[in-house]
């Protein structure tokens, strides 16, 4: 809570993730292993004095089990430390938007189509209440809202830095909830993670129920937007848009092999991740900024395994087991697709 300045820093309480403190005992790092690679949440949480020395006492440590490190979703402290190490490779995984929360109302004044969301859900008699983490944590309701948000995804549940399992760690986060009529129904709810550091937070995740009014999403980052402003927060981000240009930064070239995977996912990878309508979507919040996001190799180069063990890590196991239950998973959402077109 002192040094967290990466967006992601407060992630490393995530279940499914270990920790390694400095020998100094006045630093951390978030990480899980897989494939002999130890994939690093972020960069190490530390003074910004330190960071350079805590990074090579990290990768010393890791070296000395037989791995490398890969530091996964690293802000422009440690990209502008290892930019033009020859024992490092940079790739830009994409970017994310940011505001000044207290700029907020001056964008949603200028907006239209803004605006235009935020009234749809209030028209529908959705509102925003603020939730402790301590009743948002024993809610059936928002069980449920999670529940069926993840039954309409093409993807399975994912773990590491995007597990959905939030509220069961940590007393920090923030909670807000889109209720729908009166006494008011769970539709959706917004997770909210401190980025101490910065002054700021990281909206980290927004379910809601397919029955939802348009625009409670909207709904609940203005009203997101406006509880961080009023406790005077100068940082806001609705973290990574993978694969996004926006805020790009000039990059040693990419190796055949990872440019062709990356132009096939972003080609079609949109049957399990809508990437560009997610960019869209936060494009249309009218960010003050883009940051680019990266992934480090230690080593020189970013390498076939280096890859496997991403998805590893946010699968939980096998990556090829997850592919085959995401096709399965698209499978049976086109199979109901087309029976509920022949039964028009």
């Amino acid at each position: 809570m002192r040094h967290g300045w990466n967006a992601v820093a407060y992630q490393i309480l995530n279940p499914g993730v270990s920790l390694w403190f400095s020998a100094a005992r006045d630093a951390v790092a978030g990480y899980a292993t897989f494939a002999g690679v130890r994939v690093v949440v972020g960069a190490p949480v530390c003074a910004p004095d330190r960071l350079a020395e805590v990074a090579h006492e990290l990768e010393s440590a890791t070296n000395r089990t037989g791995q490398r490190v890969l530091y996964f979703g690293a802000g422009v402290r440690l990209e502008r430390l290892y930019r033009g190490s020859p024992a490092h490779q940079l790739v830009q995984l994409g970017a994310q938007p940011v505001w000044n929360p207290r700029e907020w109302e001056d964008i949603v004044r200028r907006k239209a189509s803004l605006r235009a969301q935020l009234n749809r859900a209030r028209n529908k008699q959705v509102r925003v209440e603020e939730w402790p983490i301590a009743r948002a944590r024993d809610s059936g309701e928002l069980d449920a809202v999670l529940r069926g948000w993840l039954a309409s995804r093409g993807l399975p549940p994912l773990g590491f830095m995007v597990t959905t399992d939030l509220l069961r760690r940590g007393d920090d986060r923030r909670v807000f909830v889109a209720l729908r009529g009166e006494p008011g129904v769970a539709v959706g709810f917004l997770v909210a993670t401190p980025v101490p550091a910065r002054d700021g937070w990281l909206v980290e995740e927004w379910p809601r129920l397919t029955t939802a009014p348009n625009g409670t999403t909207h709904l609940l980052v203005d009203a997101a937007m406006r509880a961080f402003a009023e406790s005077g927060a100068r940082y806001a981000t609705l973290g990574l848009a993978p694969l996004s240009t926006q805020g790009a930064v000039p990059a040693p070239p990419e190796a055949l092999w990872l440019r062709a995977t990356l132009g096939w996912v972003r080609a079609h990878g949109r049957r399990f991740y809508n990437f560009r309508g997610l960019e869209a979507f936060k494009t249309g919040f009218q960010p003050d900024a883009w940051d680019p996001i990266f992934a480090i190799a230690q080593g020189g180069r970013f390498t076939p395994r280096m890859l496997r063990a991403v998805a590893g890590v946010f699968s939980r196991g096998s990556p090829e087991l997850l592919m085959l239950r995401a096709v399965s998973s698209a499978a049976k959402q086109e199979v109901g697709r087309l029976a509920r077109v022949m039964n028009r």
